[in-house]
C-alpha cells in the first residue's frame, strides 16, 4: 500500500484562520478510502524528519513566520535533520501535495518553495471571504481526469506568485484576471499545488475529493492495478 504523511500545522505553523486538524483529517479520510497507509504530523519539522518510506508528503500547514516565538525579531532556524531529511525525499522523488495555506508554509525550508513552484506572498496575495465557488479546470492531464470544473465553498487565493515554468491546471478570472489554484511541477519531484481546502467544508466537495485522490496517486506515483 503507498504510504502517505500528512504534516498539521500546530505551533508556529498554526493561525487563527485554519482549522488544521480537522482539514487534515478529512484529507487522511480521503486517501485512507482510497487506499492510502496514512500518518499524520503536528509536528511540522519533525514530520521532515519521518519521510524514509513515505511516498506522498501532504503539508496542510500554516506561514511559521507569523508566529516567531521570542519576538518579532527572532530568527527560525529550522532542525538540521528536518532540513536532511526533506532534501534526502526529494532527491529519491517523493511526490509533495500541498494544500491551501501551504502555500505559505515552510518558510525556512528553501527546497520546498522550489519544489512547490509558487507561494501566498504577504502584502500581495489575497483572497475574497468563503463561498460556494464553481472553477473552471483549465487543462486535461490525467491528474484532472472526469474534472470539467472544481465546485467548493471555499477561500480562492488570488495573486499567488506562481513561477513561469509548471503547469496550471485551474484557475479563477476575477477582475479581468486569471488566478492559478492547482498546479503541478515535476522537478526536482512530482508537485502538486492546490489552493483549495480552507476548512473542511471545501473537502466535502466531491470534486475536491476527486482531486485530492487523483493528486495524490500522480505526485506519488502510485501504480494502479
Amino acid at each position: 500500500m503507498p504510504h502517505a504523511l500528512i504534516a498539521v500545522g500546530t505551533g508556529q505553523y498554526a493561525d487563527p484562520w485554519h482549522p488544521y486538524e480537522a482539514t487534515g483529517a478529512a484529507v487522511a479520510t480521503i486517501l485512507r478510502d482510497d487506499g492510502w497507509t496514512v500518518d499524520i504530523d503536528d509536528d511540522v519539522d519533525r514530520a521532515l524528519t519521518r519521510l524514509g518510506d513515505v511516498d506522498l508528503l501532504v503539508v496542510s500547514a500554516g506561514d511559521p513566520w507569523r508566529n516567531p516565538g521570542d519576538g518579532p525579531d527572532a530568527a527560525i532556524t529550522p532542525p538540521a535533520a528536518a532540513t536532511e531529511g526533506l532534501h534526502a525525499a526529494l532527491e529519491r522523488g517523493i511526490g509533495i501535495l500541498a494544500l491551501h495555506s501551504a502555500t505559505a508554509s515552510l518558510r525556512d525550508y528553501p527546497a520546498y518553495r522550489a519544489a512547490i513552484g509558487g507561494e501566498w506572498r504577504p502584502g500581495t496575495s489575497w483572497h475574497p471571504p468563503p463561498r460556494p465557488a464553481r472553477v473552471a479546470v483549465a487543462a486535461s492531464p490525467p491528474l484532472v481526469a472526469g474534472l470539467d470544473e472544481i465546485a467548493a465553498t471555499d477561500e480562492l487565493y488570488s495573486d499567488l506568485i506562481v513561477d513561469t515554468d509548471l503547469e496550471v491546471l485551474v484557475a479563477h478570472e476575477l477582475g479581468g484576471t486569471r488566478h492559478p489554484l492547482v498546479w503541478v511541477r515535476e522537478a526536482p519531484a512530482r508537485a502538486v499545488v492546490s489552493a483549495f481546502g480552507h476548512d473542511a467544508r471545501a473537502y466535502d466537495s466531491p470534486d475536491v475529493q476527486r482531486l485530492i485522490r487523483q493528486s495524490a496517486d500522480w505526485a506519488g506515483r502510485r501504480a494502479r492495478g
